[in-house]
């Protein structure tokens, strides 16, 4: 196979997923020309056109009367899933059948991510029908949308003859996969096994704060280093439609030239978009039951995705103050009657502003809401939705000289930031925390399509052709090992934290622990615990934590049986590897070195 002709960049976001390439034989990160894609896809039935933007949605559409050539692609006339725009404006109306945060649901641990869940709500809806809708897993949702892009690609790019350019083809490319930089190695694991479901391999993750970041150096057309100078920190405030992520990004100076070093980076918080325009959908329905009218769980759903355009269309457009949103009624008809609510640009200011994002002070933590014993399961949003809050508690940390980390610069990113009062209000917020300076903003083109565009200049400054950000791992990674004491009445043996992979450790980096050894059960069921912490970052490999109180926090268990004689304890050292696609492998080599074992981390948490 020869080189790749491409680098693509591709963003697979909660709400939106994105494709951006450039020559892979550009000479300079400052000269790539680097397009969007534009994603042909069903809009409406029997209509296909092209889009910079492909919606993260999947809709079930086996069993619906709708004509099966009005669901044919050029490129396949499969009729039983529809990806794109059409799934998700067809799905506000049937949300039974439709699947969104595919991604979120990637990093759930109370859910087996393998299993076919998806749509998760789908059960009372279906239970009413006559026909049980094949769910999907959400791995294979995500796999889904990928595979929509892979094949209109290969359909615009590489010719949809019977002999198409084998070099064009999607997966021939070289691919920069973006991913939350809170997403933890499970999570990215399963993303690889969604990539690999596609017919994907040539590809490496990218952290999408880093990513947004690559494509601001790059608008600069080699502007930026006079914008950022040496003891400049910046942040990185990353809200879309499903996660919030936080980064900080240091300017330092090396041998005279400015280095960048991803420094920190935040827990996975499950608050953006998708919970704003929850709270719409509430604010909405209040209306309606003021005025006598009470919606139901399905015609919640449907409003709360509604909600989600009509937000979109209003904040697209300055002069637009106010838009109905419909929704079907429930009776003994198809349709029982539609019900109408009024969404106003200032409803959407004070439920998003003011709920997402009120002024604070720097100390203040997010609240620890009293919750009930027995809730519904589903993702697991944050409790306490305040942005700002969560920020407060993400720079409430210390640098080596133990002053507090302060920003000096932010970065915007996320479809959520395109709105300027919502910026404006974190900036504000930001510098109340300290007086003695003013943060600036840096610029950002395009929130929608920034990750995409810097993923595709991060595979340029790979080849050496633009600066890189320093980074690696965004956490540091840890197995539980039992304590070496005798058995004591009622008393659990202690569990210690053994560091195996510290923060920072780089793409492509094999390490082992030599200098201890451990004691490997195999030949019966045991149990691993997998840990991470994004608040240990000096700590090393090999480094014993017995006190780690919040600080480590479970990732997974593993309860699996090795391979070896019944009840055989094996002494072992421990090697980590950092692919170089940026996922996590631990090793536990006998002694001899005659055996070795894998753990794989499972994506089921086990009590």
């Amino acid at each position: 196979m020869s080189e790749p002709v491409y680098i693509i960049g591709l963003d697979l976001g909660t709400t939106n997923s994105i494709v951006a390439y450039t020559e892979a034989d550009t000479d300079k990160i400052e000269e790539a020309s680097v397009r969007v894609f534009d994603i042909p896809q069903l809009v409406e039935a029997g209509v296909v056109k092209p889009s910079p933007v492909l919606p993260s949605f999947v809709m079930l559409a086996e069993g619906l009367e709708t004509a099966e050539e009005a669901l044919a692609l050029p490129w396949s006339n499969s009729h039983s899933n529809v990806v794109g725009e059409y799934a998700r404006y067809r799905g506000e109306e049937i949300p039974q059948r439709l699947i969104s945060s595919s991604k979120s649901w990637l990093c759930n641990t109370f859910v087996d991510r393998n299993a076919q869940i998806l749509p998760w709500d789908a059960g009372a809806s279906a239970a009413n029908n006559a026909q049980t809708l094949k769910k999907l897993s959400p791995v294979q949702a995500s796999a889904l949308i990928l595979e929509h892009i892979r094949d209109s690609w290969n359909h615009v790019m590489a010719g949809s003859s019977s002999e198409p350019d084998e070099g064009l083809r999607f997966e021939n490319q070289l691919i920069y996969l973006t991913v939350p930089a809170s997403f933890d190695a499970v999570a990215r694991e399963l993303t690889v096994k969604a990539a690999n479901m596609a017919g994907l391999s040539n590809f490496t993750l990218l952290e999408e704060p880093q990513a947004a970041f690559y494509s601001w150096i790059a608008s600069t057309q080699g502007g930026w280093r006079e914008q950022v100078s040496p003891g400049d920190l910046i942040l990185v405030c990353d809200v879309g439609g499903g996660t919030t992520d936080f980064s900080l990004i240091k300017a330092g100076q090396e041998d005279g030239d400015l280095v960048l070093d991803r420094i920190a980076v935040g827990n996975h918080l499950l608050v953006g978009g998708d919970n704003m325009d929850l709270a719409l959908a509430y604010s909405l329905s209040n209306q309606l039951k003021d005025k006598g009218t009470r919606l139901d769980s399905w015609q919640m759903n449907s409003l709360w995705h509604t909600c989600r355009s009509t937000k979109e269309r209003i904040l697209s457009d300055p002069g637009c103050e106010m838009l109905p949103v419909s929704i079907l009624g429930r009776g003994a008809s198809l349709i029982g009657g539609a019900i109408t609510a009024e969404l106003t640009r200032d409803t959407i200011e004070k439920v998003i502003r003011d709920g997402f994002f009120p002024v604070c002070a720097s100390n203040e933590k997010p609240s620890a809401v009293r919750r009930t014993g027995i809730r519904e399961f589903g993702l697991a949003f944050e409790s306490d939705p305040a942005i700002t809050k969560h920020l407060a508690t993400f720079l409430d940390r210390h640098d080596d000289s133990g002053r507090p980390l302060a920003p000096t610069a932010v970065l915007f990113n996320g479809g959520v930031m395109k709105a300027g009062l919502l910026r404006e209000q974190i900036v504000s917020v930001l510098n109340s925390w300290n007086p003695n300076g003013r943060i600036r903003e840096l610029g950002a083109q395009d929130f929608d399509l920034a990750v995409a565009r810097g993923a595709a200049y991060y595979g340029l400054a790979c080849q050496g052709k633009g600066i890189r950000i320093r980074g690696g791992l965004g956490r540091s990674y840890y197995i539980g090992i039992a304590a070496a004491m005798p058995a004591v009445p009622g008393m659990p043996v202690p569990i210690k934290a053994l560091c195996v992979a510290p923060f920072g450790t780089e793409e492509g980096t094999t390490a082992a622990i030599e200098d201890q050894e451990f004691v490997l059960l195999v030949g019966e069921e045991a149990k691993f615990d997998f840990l991470g912490s994004t608040l240990r970052p000096n700590d090393k490999i090999g480094t014993i934590v017995e006190d780690w109180q919040d600080e480590i926090e479970d990732i997974t268990t593993v309860e699996t049986v090795l391979k070896g004689e019944n009840r055989q304890a094996i002494p072992v050292n421990l090697e980590l590897r950092v692919t170089e696609v940026g996922t996590l492998e631990l090793w536990c080599v006998s002694k001899t070195g005659q055996q070795k074992w894998k753990l794989e981390f499972n994506v089921r948490n086990i009590d």
